[in-house]
């Protein structure tokens, strides 16, 4: 929750910021965005598949939250793209360092019953701070005259706590492997014991991911319908308002629910807002159309935690969720890169456009799967 406040006190502003006091393109933005994303993907997958081999999870999602918070001092001093996207890159190693390790730490301290209520619960904490940081950053924006360094430099503040938090209160119990049946980091075994049902949810997430893109183009999507730069950050807490308060009651109907229906929910709801946002010229509709991205994320992304966690073994849980991370981290760039090219050929009306497009494409894919499995496989086999 304390990182996500400080990266949402930032990264609400971060478009803007590049727009309007540096210069940048559009295009750029994306890119920016894009690279951010693809730069952690090797990463990901490494540090899970090392928090497997080592036994330990802890070490690698301290160093992962330090990284980012220490990195985050770059951006009030910026004065170029290059400062912004060296410190977007860095800060998403760190990102990438810790999140497959903390995935399976939360896996390792769930049981399977509560397993989508346990990763729910951790979305809805997590977005509830970039509910909070938004509205921060838009109280002293008005307070400072629209002073985006001094943001920063108080962002800077939740990051180092949530450092002090992991060390002091989160304790961990490692799980051990005989020396010499200690696995390698990486090996071919791990890839080939993730079954079938693994590589769907891979396959589906990566979809959505492609619709998905990055936030900042919620955030310039305001901006281009006349919203004033102090209040830009609104659009975030929007959207992620409804995804917080979406995730755990979702999380918890994914151990219930089958969850190819409730995935196929989620696109259909995806598909709701590339339309509204490509369409939509007013407050109202753009609100509407965030509030639909912010609901679709609620809707799949506990579900999609809990289903990798599900299938993974408990030696693989590191490489799984670097497995997953990597998938979505590209999909992410492909989507964001490919966004900032769109809105400068066509506007936010193509780029929401073609993510529509993608998130049909992600609930035919659901409806094709759901007849593959009718026939040859019950519903608890698939969940």
């Amino acid at each position: 929750m304390l990182t996500a406040m400080s990266s949402a006190m930032i990264y609400g502003l971060l478009p803007v910021f590049l727009v309007k006091a540096l210069g940048v393109s559009i295009a750029s933005v994306g890119l920016i965005e894009g690279v951010a994303e693809a730069a952690t993907s090797l990463i990901k997958i490494a540090s899970g598949a090392v928090s497997d081999w080592i036994g330990r999870r802890k070490p690698l999602v301290v160093l992962g939250y330090t990284l980012s918070a220490v990195t985050k001092t770059i951006f009030p001093i910026a004065g170029t793209a290059f400062a912004v996207l060296a410190a977007r890159v860095i800060d998403r190693m760190g990102k990438g360092i810790r999140d497959a390790p903390r995935d399976a730490f939360l896996t390792d301290l769930t049981t399977q019953e509560i397993r989508g209520a346990g990763f729910g619960l951790r979305l809805a904490l997590a977005v509830a701070g970039f509910v909070v940081g938004p509205l921060i950053a838009v109280v002293l924006m008005r307070l400072s005259g629209d002073d985006f360094r001094l943001v920063f430099w108080i962002a800077l503040i939740p990051a180092y706590l949530s450092t002090i938090v992991l060390l002091v209160m989160v304790r961990e119990f490692p799980f051990n492997y005989d020396e010499e049946d200690r696995p390698l980091p990486i090996s071919g075994k791990d890839i080939t014991v993730l079954p079938a049902a693994f590589w769907w949810v891979i396959v589906i997430a990566s979809l959505l991911s492609l619709a998905r893109f990055s936030q900042a183009f919620l955030v310039l999507k305001a901006q281009d319908i006349g919203v004033d730069a102090a209040y830009v950050p609104l659009v975030l807490v929007v959207m992620h308002l409804v995804f917080s308060v979406a995730a755990y009651p979702f999380g918890i109907l994914a151990d219930h629910l089958d969850r190819r229906l409730q995935l196929a929910i989620g696109s259909v709801i995806l598909v709701a807002a590339g339309v509204t946002l490509a369409s939509a010229s007013s407050v109202w509709l753009t609100a509407l159309g965030v509030a639909l991205w912010g609901l679709q994320m609620g809707v799949t992304q506990g579900l999609l935690g809990a289903t990798i966690a599900d299938a993974a073994p408990e030696g693989q849980r590191g490489t799984a969720f670097g497995i997953y991370d990597v998938a979505v981290g590209a999909g992410t760039f492909v989507a964001s890169a490919g966004a900032g090219a769109l809105w400068v050929a066509g506007g936010p009306s193509l780029a929401f456009g073609i993510s529509a497009g993608v998130a049909t494409a992600a609930a035919l894919m659901l409806a094709i799967w759901g007849l593959k499995f009718h026939h040859g496989q019950t519903s608890d086999q698939v969940r």
